[in-house]
């Protein structure tokens, strides 16, 4: 703190534990420019905890996920009535940085977001992981069962994104009446289990997310 000592900030950025919140963030109140504002990626740390915490200062809040370490992140950005829409754009494109940014308009939107992406990633890591094992089964050694399924997701994904076709149609563009696709998408979902999964698997985190706020 001696190093920042006289200075000024227009953001200021909370990246610690929200248990840490009440202790940590009220030494920082005198390090804020006149209309200054604390962006936030805590976790589950309300915009009314923060704003008590730095003094009634204007609060943004963001949800970062785990891909943002390489620039391919999505986060979501909910921010109090009161920030100066000048730094409003500035934390947007610091975030952007990061990769894709949602705006939401209520925090009970930014657990949405939270269920959705910001848990994205342990899902999709968790799903590739039972890809790989699920191959390895079939005979590959881990090398190639990871490199076969992860590049046909990575593959798979840059398609969605580039054509911007449905992906129900893209779906249906691979899969041949009686043949091997259609045979294991009807082992996947072909009873809706894996969708009812999915719907249950957001669910979940949307109702935790909403409990820690």
């Amino acid at each position: 703190m001696e190093d920042i000592e006289g200075h000024r900030f227009d953001i200021v950025v909370v990246a610690i534990k929200p248990q840490q919140i009440d202790d940590i963030v009220p030494l920082y109140r005198d390090f804020f420019a006149e209309d200054g504002v604390l962006l936030s990626i805590a976790a589950g740390c309300s915009i009314a905890r923060l704003k008590r915490a730095c003094g009634g200062r204007p609060v943004i809040r963001v949800m970062p996920n785990l891909p943002a370490a390489v620039g391919a992140g999505v986060s979501g950005m909910c921010a109090s009535d009161d920030v100066p829409p000048a730094l409003l754009d500035r934390a947007r494109a610091l975030m952007q940085r990061t990769g894709t940014v949602i705006e939401v308009e209520s925090e009970d939107a930014l657990d949405r977001v939270t269920a959705v992406a910001g848990s994205g990633p342990g899902y999709v890591f968790e799903m590739a992981l039972a890809y790989v094992e699920a191959a390895m089964e079939l005979g590959f050694d881990e090398a190639d069962a990871r490199r076969m399924v992860l590049c046909t997701m990575q593959g798979t994904l840059a398609m969605a994104q580039q054509t911007g076709e449905p992906l129900e149609a893209l779906r249906n563009s691979v899969t041949s009446k009686g043949g091997t696709t259609a045979a294991g998408l009807a082992a996947l979902n072909g009873d809706d289990q894996f969708s009812g999964l999915i719907r249950d698997t957001l669910g979940a985190a949307y109702a935790r997310a909403e409990e820690l706020r």
